[in-house]
């Protein structure tokens, strides 16, 4: 029999859609249609590929409204931020427009002498792209637009916390020309997942966490085929007492740290202040973070919304009792709201070690925990005292204390003055726990090719 998936408004608790889960036959079927759909999809010219990604791009955005009310349907995010995202990922579309020609074009190294060298880019094949539900369109546009123009087929499988979103895709990527056998959405938790793993396909690319993307690396590995993993984070932040403004820093420090709920991959997730500044910076960080506005996601005014995943209010308490049994002082929030939905207290934590979960475990929600320090150099030893490396963050008005700073962190991006924060004209890209390979610039582009090289000898 058939198992069904059941998608839940995480505001309400309801179950909003019922959709039938995608059986093993129908997956395996699936990738055979695809095998094929991608060797005519490979011939078809780059130009007219992109065309099919931008007349995409024109489809999401006319149907945004829409959109948007089901990606906040289905994961409990604000429907402004909803909208933010939508608008927001056309960017890739733009970056792609711009640079998929150049990155993916044949290359002439040697045009003179006996024997003239290229190198010729060709797709990988059906890659499967196992999805993320805290920003689908973000973290998916990263991966199936880029496969797509790169000539390959797409096996995608949406978090089943964002079925609705993934189904959404596939509708406007076939109204723009993308064949139905060249890109898929299955449906279903991590059963099919799991499934996918199993299945003779060219790449692998995950976003989500460690221990789940360490178990699709040990699962594929004798394939010998490419693998990415976009994984977790606990990214710190440090301000120093020279700041210019202490009062936008938290400003821009607690928006780091809470928005989508603090359910993003980079969000800030611990935050250490010069002790110089220490009071006032956390007396205007409680204030920012108290002005939130809690409530419907549906809401043009709420900021924050449910969490999208029950299981994580458990996560948020251990994290509480543990801080509060080691010394933390509570300063906001701290516990489940009552009424319906997922909710939690947005929670602000002060002084703060590393004894506690807080400051060492991702926590993927409303909660922060702020840490006085005495210098620079105490500053750089807690935010390396992590076995994640994705951003992290220095607020100064000193660009050379901040660059001496950011050079000694072991993660693939950091900010100075800013923080969560993606761009696709750079590499998005983990160290450690938080992943393997790039996203986004030059390096997305070529994630989804394969180099030929070619020694021609003309007679």
């Amino acid at each position: 029999m058939q198992d069904n998936t059941e998608i839940r408004n995480p505001a309400t608790g309801a179950v909003v859609a019922t959709l039938p889960s995608t059986t093993t036959v129908e997956l395996e079927n699936t990738l055979s249609l695809l095998r094929q759909g991608q060797q005519k999809w490979a011939n078809v010219p780059l130009k007219d590929r992109l065309a099919c990604i931008i007349q995409f791009g024109e489809l999401i955005l006319a149907n945004k409204q829409e959109l948007a009310e089901i990606l906040t349907k289905e994961t409990g995010k604000p429907i402004t931020q909803s909208l933010n995202e939508i608008n927001g990922a056309q960017n890739r579309i733009e970056h792609l427009r711009k640079n998929a020609e150049r990155w993916l074009s044949e290359e002439i190294i040697v045009n003179e002498g006996a024997t003239l060298e290229h190198i010729r880019y060709e797709p990988l094949g059906v890659i499967a792209n196992i999805s993320a539900w805290n920003f689908p369109y973000n973290v998916g546009f990263n991966i199936f637009l880029y496969a797509l123009v790169a000539g390959n087929a797409v096996l995608y499988k949406p978090s089943e916390f964002a079925t609705l979103t993934g189904l959404q895709f596939a509708k406007y990527l076939y109204e723009a020309g993308i064949p139905d056998d060249v890109f898929h959405c299955v449906v279903g938790d991590g059963r099919i997942g799991e499934h996918i793993l199993s299945l003779p396909l060219d790449g692998y690319f995950f976003t989500g966490s460690y221990k789940t993307g360490v178990h699709i690396a040990r699962a594929v590995a004798h394939k010998l085929v490419p693998v990415q993993l976009e994984l977790g984070g606990k990214d710190p932040l440090y301000v120093t007492e020279d700041v210019k403004d202490i009062k936008q820093a938290a400003v821009s420090a607690a928006e780091g740290a809470f928005y989508n709920n603090g359910q993003s991959c980079c969000a800030v997730e611990r935050i250490y202040v010069s002790e110089q500044i220490y009071d006032e910076f956390v007396e205007a960080f409680i204030e920012e973070v108290a002005s939130y506005q809690v409530g419907d996601p549906c809401a043009g005014d709420t900021f924050i919304g449910p969490l999208t995943r029950a299981a994580q209010l458990d996560v948020l308490e251990d994290q509480v009792k543990d801080a509060l049994a080691k010394g933390a002082t509570l300063r906001l929030g701290g516990h489940v709201l009552e009424g319906k939905g997922y909710y939690y207290a947005p929670t602000v934590f002060e002084h703060c070690n590393h004894n506690m979960l807080l400051m060492r475990e991702e926590t993927f929600g409303p909660m922060i925990g702020i840490q006085n320090v005495t210098s620079d150099e105490e500053a750089i030893t807690l935010m390396q005292d992590t076995t994640y490396g994705l951003t992290a963050a220095v607020f100064s008005s000193d660009q050379d204390r901040a660059m001496n700073i950011l050079s000694k962190m072991d993660t693939g991006t950091v900010y100075w003055n800013c923080c969560d924060r993606v761009s696709p004209n750079v590499p998005w890209s983990g160290r450690r726990n938080s992943g393997l390979g790039s996203t986004l610039s030059a390096q997305g582009i070529r994630a989804f090719v394969q180099p030929k090289a070619y020694h021609l000898r003309p007679a």
